[in-house]
């Protein structure tokens, strides 16, 4: 009887040791936010959760201000490839940063070294047995006069969305995606989906607070929403995962 019963808890340690894991790696608009002080601000990589079964494990990665080249810098990318284990997923979406041409410990040329550290995630995923797939950046709420979204992007989505087709990797435009979530809203109502807030009208940004990068929760729960129905889409198994 013992015995049994020490066979069965190995077999129940094997099979938790082997529940897959997706690392989410990316910078503030995926990133966890803090719950204290009822911070309303959240990364839509943090919403994961809501949308998966406890058969897999959700261990988003993503750090705010982060590049790709300040994320391998940092040793935040070696942190998770030395975690990496067969059948696991590593979500990766950077770009707001890696634009950032006044900062040398962020800034990366996106036809060359944007391009080639997006590859290193890549292959170096793949190394560990583990599926990469690459997401573009969400849009940043920017409307002009006349009511157009302007991408602020540059060839950072093109260059994500030509390293996934010249390695095979899924890819998810997220910017395609959250466009066209902005313009349903429409240039006054997409302030629901950010951190916008008057004076005295939220605790934890007493002064106010218009920022039209980063979400609050009903945004990022949306943008979730956006990468899970997409992820359906692909041929990867990781429908079983997802609840219905």
């Amino acid at each position: 009887m013992i015995r049994i019963s020490i066979f069965l808890m190995l077999v129940s340690l094997n099979c938790l040791a082997q529940k897959p894991t997706i690392y989410g790696i990316g910078d503030s608009t995926m990133a966890n936010k803090p719950l204290a002080n009822e911070n309303p601000e959240r990364g839509w990589g943090q919403m994961l959760p809501l949308f998966f079964n406890d058969n897999i494990t959700i261990d988003n990665r993503a750090v705010n201000g982060r590049s790709t080249k300040s994320y391998i810098d940092l040793k935040l990318w070696d942190a998770v490839y030395n975690s990496l284990k067969k059948g696991d997923y590593v979500f990766i979406q950077f770009g707001h940063n890696d634009g950032k041409v006044t900062d040398s410990t962020r800034y990366t040329n996106p036809h060359t070294a944007y391009r080639h550290n997006l590859i290193r995630f890549v292959t170096q995923t793949r190394e560990k047995g583990a599926t990469p797939i690459i997401f573009s950046s969400i849009t940043r709420r920017n409307f002009n006069e006349q009511g157009v979204l302007i991408s602020t992007h540059a060839d950072y989505t093109l260059e994500a969305r030509l390293v996934a087709q010249e390695y095979n990797v899924p890819f998810i435009d997220m910017e395609y995606y959250t466009e066209i979530l902005e313009m349903k809203y429409g240039p006054e109502k997409s302030k629901q989906l950010h951190l916008h807030y008057k004076v005295g009208e939220n605790l934890f940004f007493p002064a106010g607070k218009e920022d039209n990068t980063h979400l609050n929760v009903k945004g990022a729960t949306e943008i979730a929403k956006i990468a899970i129905t997409e992820l359906k889409k692909t041929n990867l198994d990781l429908g079983k995962y997802i609840k219905n």
